[in-house]
């Protein structure tokens, strides 16, 4: 009995034995084409057959063997059963789009951005300078004291030039009277920037407080003389300051350069109106010594404009419609909840040691 292998083509003789797989490269052999003990009527084992319907096998495709009456298929034929009717229809392809659309203008058609306007009671509107206004003074300020110090430094080096070597008169009036001008200027700056940082004070207060609900405790006259009476400003504006931190949930951020400031402010007033009190001497060494004095008195007063500034900058750097928060992580306190499990005491002593896994 011979079969032929339905993928290498190799014919295979089985004998007596039918087999259902080639020992070459395992395809499937087709049916022997010697004589086959089944019945006629009877497929093949491991073999079906199937029929198209319309061939007396009903539409649902059932597998039988062929009808009484027939002959046995070919060798390597079979009975296979297909859905009546025509064939199904193509598949579609792909409908071209056509080229992407392109515009020369924006297009006005589609939905319409919709913003709310913001709360008049959310965003109070502030008064008083602005910020690159009192930004641009205190610079200033800054420059014109750091400018009469290094005159009045340069004046002391004369002085000492001046006690072994006389000095051109144009020399010596040059460096007199430059200092009476630079000194000058810098009374009016000062002057100045305490004006303009009491008024963004004063509105900054306001701001705050109408944001909060409530107006502010403190009228702006008794501000502006707590803020620019001489001595009295000592006590009362940085008190004023501190209150509006607390307004502003800000104290815990400002209270040390709060603190420094004062301190410098304090110590600047002090030493100032020593020079001021010692600048009527006439004799040379008093002279000198208050030169060196005032020298101090004006370095004390830059370090307490600059610390004014990062208290102002430490301000501004928040508006005061979004005040900040610091939220931390607070441990649960509350008992276990758990039903069935007693709770663990806290001092036992650990199963497993911490960093190794446990036993298996």
């Amino acid at each position: 009995m011979i079969q032929v292998c339905s993928t290498c083509g190799t014919r295979w003789n089985v004998r007596e034995r039918r087999r259902d797989w080639c020992p070459r490269c395992n395809g499937t052999l087709l049916a022997p084409t010697g004589a086959d003990p089944a019945p006629l009527g009877t497929p093949p084992s491991g073999r079906e057959f199937r029929q198209p319907a319309g061939l007396g096998t009903p539409p649902s495709g059932r597998v039988g063997p062929p009808p009484p009456g027939r002959g046995r298929l070919p060798a390597g034929y079979r009975w296979i059963a297909v859905r009546p009717g025509a064939a199904p229809p193509p598949r579609r392809g792909r409908r071209i789009l056509g080229p992407t659309p392109r515009y020369a203008f924006v297009p006005r058609w589609g939905l319409v951005d919709h913003f709310d306007q913001p709360d008049q009671h959310q965003a109070p509107v502030r008064s008083g300078p602005s910020t690159q206004m009192v930004r641009r003074t205190l610079i200033a300020t800054m420059a014109v004291l750091g400018a009469a110090a290094f005159v009045h430094l340069v004046r002391y080096i004369l002085l000492i030039v001046n006690r072994s070597t006389l000095l051109n008169p144009w020399v010596a009036g040059a460096a007199t009277w430059i200092g009476v001008g630079v000194s000058v200027i810098a009374v009016f700056m000062i002057v100045a920037t305490a004006v303009v940082l009491t008024n963004w004070l004063i509105g900054r207060r306001t701001a705050a407080y109408a944001y909060r609900g409530r107006p502010d405790p403190r009228s702006a006259a008794r501000l502006r003389a707590g803020c620019l009476v001489p001595l009295v400003n000592l006590v009362w504006a940085p008190v004023f300051v501190i209150e509006l931190a607390e307004v502003e949930e800000r104290l815990s951020w400002l209270r040390r350069h709060i603190a420094v400031w004062w301190l410098v402010w304090v110590a600047s007033t002090a030493v100032s109106v020593f020079s001021m009190a010692t600048s009527f001497a006439t004799e040379a060494q008093a002279i000198a010594d208050n030169t060196v004095t005032t020298t101090v008195a004006y370095l004390l007063a830059l370090a307490a404009v600059l610390l004014v500034m990062k208290v102002f900058d430490g301000f501004e750097r928040q508006p005061v419609e979004k005040p900040s928060k610091r939220w931390v992580i607070v441990p649960d306190d509350r008992p276990s909840t758990e039903t069935g499990n007693a709770a663990e005491p806290q001092n036992s002593a650990a199963v497993e040691s911490e960093g190794q896994n446990p036993a298996a």
